[in-house]
């Protein structure tokens, strides 16, 4: 489980030059904070949404102020909260594999972060003397279209194009390759590759399952408390749609 100490919660209000939001707290006050996401965000940038920041205390900082969560409105009337924080997706899934909440990757002895494989860097190894090895790849994923259904990615991606092409060469060596969708997106129930946004990451994907990689889709469960996220788990198992 992923520990989210000392969330402050706010009203987004624009985000703009691609790393900045502004965001009125509930006392009133606007604050510049940090937005750690590359993406486009689609489906995610919706201001007017209430959103939870996360401060920090360190002088050499820029920004005080990280913009973790935004609370989305759902066809159902609902609302379902998503990460905007890409940088969190790492550490949320490692807290899974060792807590053993993804079942296809318990076993292994040891974990690895950030392993080159030729010229590409993948986020995971586990190593294992009986298991063998398994590199792993992740991707998180917020974009939910009109249909109800979760996709990746939400803007051309060349760098996903070639994790996928690593995995690939991976798998046709007989190593054990492992695409992970992270969905940080709690109204988010299934994952598919969205060609309609990126066709050669989609294509990609699809001669990378027939070469044997393994694609896997994982949800989040939000712990909260008086409403304001506290701790998140990847243990929701979903489907992915090809």
């Amino acid at each position: 489980m992923t520990r989210y100490p000392n969330l402050v919660p706010g009203v987004l209000l624009r985000r703009y030059k691609r790393f900045l939001a502004d965001v009125r707290l509930e006392s009133g006050e606007e604050v510049v904070a940090h937005c750690p996401n590359t993406g486009s965000m689609k489906a995610v940038n919706v201001p007017g949404c209430r959103v939870w920041l996360s401060p920090s205390d360190n002088p050499k900082r820029k920004l005080a102020w990280t913009w973790e969560w935004i609370e989305l409105p759902q066809p159902t009337g609902a609302l379902a909260l998503a990460s905007v924080n890409t940088g969190r997706a790492n550490r949320i899934v490692e807290d899974a594999i060792l807590a053993g909440d993804i079942a296809p990757l318990t076993g292994y002895q040891t974990l690895k972060r950030e392993v080159s494989v030729s010229d590409a860097r993948l986020d995971f190894r586990l190593d294992d003397p009986d298991k063998g090895t398994v590199y792993i790849e992740v991707k998180q994923v917020t974009l939910k279209e009109a249909d109800g259904h979760g996709y990746f990615p939400d803007a051309v991606s060349a760098r996903g194009t070639k994790h996928l092409h690593t995995l690939t060469a991976l798998a046709q060596r007989g190593k054990r390759a492992v695409l992970l969708f992270c969905v940080a997106h709690e109204g988010i129930n299934d994952v598919a590759p969205a060609a309609h946004i990126d066709a050669v990451y989609a294509a990609a994907l699809a001669e990378a399952m027939t070469a044997g990689v393994e694609v896997l889709a994982y949800g989040i469960l939000l712990e909260r408390q008086a409403e304001t996220p506290v701790a998140v788990r990847l243990a929701r198992a979903l489907p992915v749609r090809i």
